[in-house]
């Protein structure tokens, strides 16, 4: 197990950090930023599960809220299962590709695989989309379309660092992985609004807004 007794060390104080194998570099390092960009949308991922903690359970009338427990039960342990699997993710990242260590666990296809099949089961329930949805809607919601940005983001600062370092700078289920978690997102986002009997918001086009 991990033991940390001091977070403040001074070590960064002049704009350096070290990556896992002990090599110093600046913190504007493409790798750096990769595994900064996952620890922020993990702290995306805490703020969504927070909004869903703050999901009234019970109506006015003091009558529970089935589709509150639908989505609680359905989203809760996953959601917190990808906080994990992106621990892993970023723990990976901290290493140059040869430095990894042979006994540390990394996730594989089969993490990647269990995404299509959580996105697949939602679509069966919702109809197909006729606009772009626009970000918004109840903070739960709204918080799960940035971590959906946010992936997208991590996916790309990702494909950088492969044109920096070449193509083993990350492994092939690594980018699989962040790919098919922001369609996940968004696939979530849109079973969330239909289950809790909320509306999505549809881009119109601009010749057919009514700018009355």
């Amino acid at each position: 197990m991990v033991r940390i007794t001091k977070v403040h060390t001074g070590g960064g104080d002049t704009g350096e950090t070290s990556l896992a194998s002990g090599e110093r570099v600046s913190k504007s390092n493409p790798r750096v930023d990769f595994y900064g960009t996952i620890d922020e949308l993990n702290s995306v991922i805490g703020m969504v599960r927070a909004e869903l903690g703050r999901v009234d359970t019970h109506h006015q009338d003091g009558g529970a809220r089935a589709t509150v427990r639908k989505v609680k039960n359905a989203v809760e342990g996953k959601i917190s299962l990808i906080q994990q699997e992106l621990f892993d993710v970023g723990g990976e990242a901290s290493f140059t590709p040869d430095q990894v260590p042979e006994l540390m666990t990394l996730i594989d296809q089969e993490q990647a695989d269990r995404l299509c099949s959580e996105m697949d089961a939602w679509t069966d329930e919702l109809t197909p989309l006729e606009s772009f949805i626009l970000p918004s809607g109840s903070p739960l919601v709204a918080t799960m379309h940035l971590a959906r940005t946010i992936t997208r983001r991590a996916e790309r600062v990702a494909l950088k660092l492969r044109e920096l370092e070449g193509e083993n700078a990350v492994r092939d289920v690594v980018i699989s992985y962040l790919n098919r978690l922001s369609d996940w997102f968004f696939v979530l986002t849109r079973w969330v609004t239909l289950v809790l009997g909320d509306d999505e918001t549809l881009w119109v086009p601009l010749g057919k807004r009514n700018l009355d």
